[in-house]
């Protein structure tokens, strides 16, 4: 019963250091330093001290690996959850860059969008100043039309005055005939007493024909001298007209090939590089403005490239609704300069 006695109590006592050992690093308490030496007890109770003790030291360890790993995958949590704040921060800035590149882009297509307004409205009122010089064109052509009606009407009615003396001057010629016979007549009745007088009036007859037919070839000549006055006015009054319009014309096209190189300039994407630098490129346009075909004459490759890449985004150019002016600009030639 002694016995007995003798090994339960050194277990006991071993369960109970086990027990607290596990209690502090429960705790958290680090158990490193030796534990008290206690009293001496027989040979088997050390020698169940020293296993419960390896268990425990066994247990001990475990627990501080535990701890360790719990540790890790605590750092690896906080890890990975860094990592997807960072990229869920690094999402937010390039939405909002997105964000505030649309915005720029918006502005910028507003502006774009009121300078393209702002052209339509210049060109509008150049175009309404063009249709009023054409409506004075149109006028003044109908005032000179008028003009040369009247012109005309004065001709007419001095041919007919003419015809007019020329009828006259025929009966004058008849009765002078006429005349001349009853003079023969009475010439040859009276012979013998009036031969001087037959002699006289036959010089002066004679003189009186070559007075009327130098006054006819003088009124001939006249009439002759104003029929060419006439024709001269009327040339030089069709060649002012055919001059003036095609001065107009020419205008025309002035305009529209203005307005082209305006359309062009807006589509037109620039740098440094292209400063004082130019490109010639020739155009076919279609009666409604659109571009058939675009090619480069010479100059500057960047603005060459540039030209065409902006003739090609306009897709259609202003051309004139007058068949006459689109058939002098249905194949032009530009020069593109850069602008800053």
């Amino acid at each position: 019963m002694a016995d007995k006695s003798d090994v339960t109590l050194p277990l006991s006592i071993s369960a109970g250091i086990h027990i607290g050992v596990i209690i502090i690093l429960a705790l958290g308490i680090d158990f490193s330093h030796k534990p008290e030496p206690m009293q001496q007890v027989s040979a088997p109770a050390v020698k169940a001290v020293m296993v419960d003790q390896q268990k425990v030291a066994n247990q001990v360890e475990k627990l501080k690996q535990e701890k360790r790993d719990a540790e890790r995958r605590e750092q690896e949590r906080q890890a990975e959850l860094e990592r997807k704040a960072q990229e869920a921060k690094q999402a937010r800035e390039r939405e909002q860059a997105q964000i505030k590149q649309l915005e720029q882009e918006r502005k910028q297509q507003e502006i774009e969008t009121q300078k393209a307004n702002e052209a339509t409205k210049l060109a509008q009122v150049k175009q309404q100043q063009e249709k009023e010089k054409a409506v004075k064109a149109e006028a003044d052509r109908k005032l000179k039309e008028q003009e040369r009606k009247v012109a005309e009407d004065a001709a007419q009615k001095a041919a007919e005055k003419r015809k007019v003396e020329e009828a006259a001057a025929a009966k004058a010629e008849t009765d002078r005939k006429q005349k001349e016979a009853e003079a023969k007549a009475k010439a040859e009745k009276a012979k013998a007493d009036a031969e001087a007088k037959a002699e006289a009036k036959a010089k002066a007859d004679a003189k009186a024909k070559a007075d009327a037919k130098a006054k006819a070839d003088a009124e001939a000549k006249a009439r002759a001298q104003q029929e060419q006055e006439m024709a001269d006015a009327l040339a030089a009054e069709q060649a002012a007209l055919s001059q003036t319009m095609n001065k107009q014309m020419q205008s025309e096209v002035g305009k529209y090939q203005a307005m082209i190189k305006s359309t062009i300039q807006r589509n037109l994407v620039v740098d440094e590089s292209m400063r004082g630098k130019t490109c010639t490129v020739s155009v076919r346009l279609a009666n409604d403005g659109f571009v058939i075909s675009s090619q480069t004459k010479g100059g500057d490759p960047n603005v060459c490239r540039a030209a065409k890449a902006a003739i090609l985004k306009a897709g259609k150019l202003p051309v004139s609704p007058d068949p006459a002016v689109y058939n002098l600009m249905k194949e032009i030639n530009l020069i593109v300069e850069p602008t800053f």
